[in-house]
């Protein structure tokens, strides 16, 4: 009979435990995550639809508890193992719900690479073409602050700095400590001649939700190889037509009338 009670006040024990033992990072990929699956669970319907939602479910319990029951058996603590702030090697702290993500895609302009350069250094004109962005906001010479849409009408946001500018032919940033998602990027411009230039993005990121995230990502058809994709088609038609066509299902895009063109420092 002790063992028995032993045994219950254990299991007790286990089951009520909220002490936090998950990172932040993870838990924001949690929230991220569950969200998402509880979306595409919502959508799909079935068996195997609501299935996705209670993992949903538990993955949004995770990210808002910081408790992790399956860590709390196997005896980690990804809160407590957590770098402290300023110490970081890397930017990119490898997780068990994180995974780094590359994306790479090139495009051709029929516009000058004088005129393409000075718009994209100019960072608050990124979101009159990247869907994803909500908006950038210059705060120095090298610096800007960016809001990006998240899923279930969620917003993530983050600092970033200038980390290399070759007029005319690259930029390249990266977020700051302490972002919700750690990123960076580099656009290259090179003269095609006639006034044509090819323009190469290259962009790094933290996927929220790693593998999972990715997957998720791309059921949801938010891929991050297709969105870079269309933005760059989207960039390519803003610069050469001034305006990017709207399709069925697509909210009005930018005018290159209403931006700015000018390099911001």
């Amino acid at each position: 009979m002790h063992r028995q009670n032993s045994n219950n006040r254990n299991l007790y024990n286990y089951v009520t435990d909220m002490s936090q033992n998950v990172g932040g990072t993870e838990r924001l990929a949690s929230l991220l995550a569950g969200g998402a699956l509880i979306t595409y669970g919502f959508r799909r319907g079935g068996l195997l639809g609501t299935a996705l939602g209670v993992l949903g479910g538990s993955m949004l319990f995770r990210g808002g508890t910081g408790h992790c029951h399956m860590y709390g058996a196997l005896g980690v603590n990804t809160a407590r193992d957590e770098v402290p702030e300023g110490t970081r090697n890397s930017p990119y702290n490898r997780s068990l719900m994180s995974g780094r993500v590359h994306v790479r895609h090139s495009v051709t302009i029929d516009r000058p690479v004088e005129e393409l350069y000075s718009f994209w250094r100019n960072f608050e004109n990124l979101p009159h073409f990247m869907q994803h962005l909500e908006s950038v906001r210059i705060t120095g010479g090298d610096t800007s602050h960016w809001k990006a849409k998240a899923p279930l009408g969620t917003t993530v946001e983050w600092d970033a700095v200038v980390t290399s500018d070759i007029p005319h032919r690259r930029i390249g940033w990266k977020s700051l400590e302490n972002s919700d998602i750690v990123n960076s990027g580099v656009v290259e411009f090179q003269e095609m001649g006639g006034e044509r230039t090819q323009v190469n993005v290259v962009l790094t990121y933290e996927a929220p939700g790693g593998p999972i995230g990715e997957w998720i990502a791309k059921a949801l058809g938010e891929e991050p190889q297709l969105q870079v994709e269309d933005d760059l088609r989207r960039f390519k038609s803003l610069m050469e037509a001034g305006s990017i066509p709207i399709t069925q299902g697509q909210t009005a895009g930018g005018n290159l009338g209403n931006s700015q063109s000018g390099r911001s420092a």
